[in-house]
């Protein structure tokens, strides 16, 4: 008696789960940006960049103090508008020029 060989079976492949979908997608995106994208990392980044950013507005305007931002009729000033300086701001609070109250 001839005994036939056994059917051979062809390998499936076995649906791609979710996770692998993801990790793959992810992977993709992270090599596109580094490659394709200079200077994203810093966009992402945020805090300094948001501190870059507020810094150079606060310099766009300067005044040599409180009288000549009160003169301009942009006081009371506050943290991150343009003309804002620490040395203005007399207490710390992030506003500068501050009416005077007794």
């Amino acid at each position: 008696m001839i005994q036939r060989a056994a059917p051979r079976r062809r390998h499936r492949r076995r649906p791609t789960s979710f996770g692998e979908w993801v990790a793959a997608t992810a992977l993709l995106t992270g090599i596109l940006v580094y490659n394709f994208a200079p200077g994203i990392e810093q966009a992402l980044i945020g805090s300094t960049t948001m501190r870059d950013r507020e810094a150079a507005i606060e310099r766009s305007a300067y005044y040599s103090n409180c009288n000549a931002a009160r003169a301009a009729g942009v006081a009371p000033i506050s943290r991150g508008s343009p003309g804002y300086r620490p040395e203005m701001d007399g207490d710390g609070d992030g506003v500068a020029c501050e009416p005077v109250r007794f």
